[in-house]
C-alpha cells in the first residue's frame, strides 16, 4: 500500500509532522497504519503539541483506506457473466482430483490444502504447477517458503504429461523464495502490480499463484495472542483473494495440521482463516501402498465428504 509520505500532496494534513508521529510508531505505510489499534494511536497524537490535526490526519487516512476499499456493487447477471466468461477451470494434473472437485482449480478462487508433514501438499503443488504451465500455456507463479520447490519433480511430471519441451514448461513456472510475512506482501504487491500490465508487452497471462506453504509465514506472527498476528494473517488472506477475483488467477495454498479438542486433528490457523478459502481440502497418505486420499472440507458447488484416492506419480 502507499506510503505515509506519499500522500500529502492530495492530502495537506498529512504533512511532515504527521509523517514523523507515524514514523515514531513504526507507521510508514497504509498497511502499517491499518495494524494499529486505533484508540491506543489516538491517546498517543492527544500527547502530542498538535493533538488536533494529528487526530484529524487520523480521520483523513481512515477515509483514504475507506474510499480506496470501496467496490462497486454489481448484479447476479454481472457475476454469472464474470464466472462464465473469465473464471475458467484449470486441471490439476490428477484425474480423479478434477474429477472430485468440479474439473480442477478455478480461476478467481483460493483453494487451501491442509494435511500433516509428507502427506503431499507439495507434490501436489508441483504437480498442479507443471500441469498449469503446459496445459494452459500461462506462467504459474510458485512462493516457496520453506525450500520445497524442486525442479526434478517439476521435470518428472512433466514427462509423465506429454512430450512438450521441458525449458519452455520450466519458464513459464516462477519460484520465488519467501521467508516472512512481510516479504510476502512485498512479492504479492509486486505481483499485483505486473497483474495490471500483463499481456500488454506479449507476456504470457499469469494462471495461477501457488504459495507452499502459507502456515510457514503466518504461524510466527500469531504467538502472543495480540491483534497484530491476526490482522496480518487476515490481510494476507484478503490480497490474495483479492488478486485472485480482479486478475482471474487460481491461487493454491497449502497449511499444515494441530492438534485440537481431544487431541484431533484440524487445519492450523484457526477460526478467523477458516472463511478465507472457498475451497478447502484435506489430504493424508497410506505409507504403506503410497495412495494418497483427497477430502472435500468446503467447496461452494461439492458436497463436503466427497473423496477421492490417486497417486502423486500417476
Amino acid at each position: 500500500m502507499a506510503p505515509i509520505n506519499s500522500l500529502e500532496k492530495d492530502h495537506p494534513l498529512l504533512d511532515s509532522s504527521f509523517e514523523y508521529f507515524c514514523a515514531s510508531h513504526s507507521i510508514f505505510t497504509v498497511e502499517d497504519f491499518l495494524l494499529q489499534d486505533l484508540t491506543v494511536l489516538a491517546q498517543l497524537a492527544e500527547q502530542g503539541p498538535n493533538s488536533d490535526r494529528l487526530k484529524q490526519g487520523i480521520n483523513q487516512v481512515l477515509c483514504i483506506i475507506d474510499k480506496n476499499h470501496h467496490q462497486p456493487w454489481s448484479n447476479g447477471m454481472q457475476f454469472l457473466q464474470d464466472a462464465l466468461l473469465n473464471k475458467h477451470v484449470l486441471s490439476t494434473g490428477f484425474q480423479g482430483v478434477d474429477a472430485l472437485i468440479g474439473g480442477g482449480l478455478r480461476e478467481g478462487q483460493l483453494t487451501e490444502l491442509v494435511g500433516l508433514s509428507s502427506s503431499g501438499k507439495t507434490q501436489v503443488c508441483l504437480r498442479v504447477a507443471a500441469s498449469i504451465a503446459e496445459q494452459h500455456m500461462g506462467r504459474v507463479i510458485f512462493m516457496d517458503t520453506c525450500n520445497s520447490f524442486s525442479p526434478q519433480r517439476i521435470q518428472h511430471f512433466v514427462d509423465q504429461i506429454s512430450g512438450s519441451a521441458l525449458t519452455e514448461i520450466m519458464s513459464n513456472i516462477l519460484c520465488c523464495p519467501v521467508f516472512d510475512i512481510f516479504s510476502m506482501f512485498d512479492v504479492l504487491h509486486q505481483i499485483e502490480i505486473s497483474l495490471k500490465s500483463q499481456g500488454h508487452n506479449g507476456d504470457l497471462k499469469v494462471r495461477s499463484l501457488i504459495v507452499d506453504s502459507i502456515s510457514s509465514l503466518i504461524t510466527p506472527i500469531l504467538g502472543g495472542g495480540g491483534p497484530q498476528g491476526h490482522a496480518l494473517m487476515t490481510s494476507a488472506g484478503i490480497l490474495l483473494k483479492k488478486l485472485a477475483h480482479e486478475h482471474n488467477i487460481a491461487v493454491l495454498v497449502t497449511n499444515h495440521m494441530v492438534a485440537g479438542d481431544g487431541g484431533n486433528l484440524k487445519p492450523a490457523l484457526g477460526e478467523s482463516w477458516k472463511s478465507i478459502p472457498h475451497v478447502r481440502l484435506q489430504i493424508s497418505r497410506d505409507c504403506e501402498n503410497n495412495i494418497h486420499h483427497i477430502i472435500i472440507l468446503k467447496h461452494p458447488s461439492q458436497a463436503s465428504g466427497k473423496a477421492t484416492r490417486f497417486n502423486v506419480d500417476d
